[in-house]
């Protein structure tokens, strides 16, 4: 029988090449390959004047982007409830308050919802862009600019997007080892606040101030001062040869998750129980599927496609209605969308025929 996976990671004799180079330096911890890997990553998303900050995951970033923007103990930051558990976690550890706000039919978050959380404690909103869906980002940033808030965007699944380049917040990538680029693990966070960057590269690194720069210049730090609250948080220098590696991959990596979700999003249309998220493939490139199964039988083709040999996802439980954050909320599209997506497979391995063999058998299924 025919095994496709859900997500899965392309590495390369390349990948393994840099690893090995890094290796035979006899010094692996952060250093000059992650720096070049930090200058790349500016290039490669438009923002030569901006400054990229690399760490050890998405969660690390989201954690330390909060921190920096002074957020702490009682403070709260509104986020879409549909997202991963870690969106959530890296603004608890910081001692804030998350609060979950519903979203819309796209998976975005949903303003006017937001709006009715809002206290004198809000100092902050964490979109999530679901999916890779980008397209009402800017009506955040005119709630925040409305509200005094910072932005804060969760782009783990968004990296590539063409429409980065046009923002100005801070934006926390994820590199782990099935988003669009990998490190094996890894994250990034992007801005263009000098004050935050210097926070963000000091907090990272224990909050040894100036480590950063020293280690670029292969020195250590012997003598030296820590001011508040640091991490363990960097990248390691093979995870970002890794990543450089990847980056210098990307647009084959791009086009193969474009081509997918195209062929997806052709076919898959013409089936009217399901709905489709707007995925924009022309500027977007896409990390997950979902899709809506409108018609309450999203259990029945879980399984049926899993007996034909698919790997399917449901992205995500509404972090809400999980215990540790629980907290009466009532958002009900969220749980409404939980209850019907599911995701299919989408990753560079993905063939053509293997494509086509995912939306012959969902078509089996609704014309069975």
């Amino acid at each position: 029988m025919k095994r496709i996976k859900l997500s899965a990671a392309w590495f390369s004799e390349q990948e393994a090449d840099a690893v090995a180079r890094v290796m035979k330096t006899g010094s692996v911890s952060m250093g000059r390959e992650t720096q070049q890997f930090e200058s790349e990553l500016l290039s490669f998303l438009g923002k030569p004047d901006a400054h990229v900050i690399c760490v050890h995951s998405c969660t690390a970033a989201l954690l330390l982007a909060t921190q920096a923007c002074g957020i702490g103990a009682g403070d709260e930051v509104l986020i879409p409830t549909l997202t991963f558990v870690a969106t959530f976690q890296a603004v608890k550890a910081c001692g804030a308050v998350p609060v979950p706000c519903d979203v819309t039919d796209d998976g975005f978050i949903d303003l006017s919802d937001a709006a009715e959380s809002l206290t004198s404690r809000t100092k902050a909103i964490m979109p999530v862009l679901y999916a890779g869906c980008d397209s009402r980002i800017y009506d955040v940033y005119q709630f925040a600019e409305a509200n005094n808030l910072r932005v804060i965007e969760d782009a783990a699944h968004c990296f590539g997007d063409e429409n980065i380049a046009n923002r100005d917040g801070i934006m926390c990538f994820s590199f782990d080892p099935i988003k669009n680029i990998s490190c094996g693990d890894g994250g990034c966070i992007l801005t263009s606040d000098s004050a935050i960057a210097k926070k963000l590269a000091d907090m990272r690194l224990l909050g040894v101030i100036g480590d950063t720069e020293r280690r670029y210049s292969g020195q250590r730090s012997w003598d030296f001062d820590v001011t508040e609250q640091g991490w363990r948080l960097h990248m390691n220098d093979i995870a970002a040869a890794i990543g450089r590696t990847q980056l210098a991959r990307f647009p084959q990596i791009r086009e193969r998750r474009r081509r997918s979700a195209k062929m997806y999003m052709k076919a898959l249309s013409a089936i009217s129980e399901l709905q489709l998220f707007p995925i924009n493939t022309e500027t977007a490139v896409p990390h997950i599927f979902p899709i809506i199964v409108k018609d309450g039988s999203r259990d029945g083709l879980q399984a049926f496609l899993a007996e034909a040999g698919i790997e399917t996802g449901v992205q995500y439980k509404p972090t809400h209605l999980l215990s540790y954050f629980d907290m009466g909320y009532d958002l009900p599209n969220a749980v409404r969308l939980y209850e019907s997506m599911l995701s299919l497979p989408l990753h560079p391995l993905l063939s053509d025929n293997d494509g086509q063999y995912v939306i012959d058998t969902i078509f089996r299924f609704f014309r069975k």
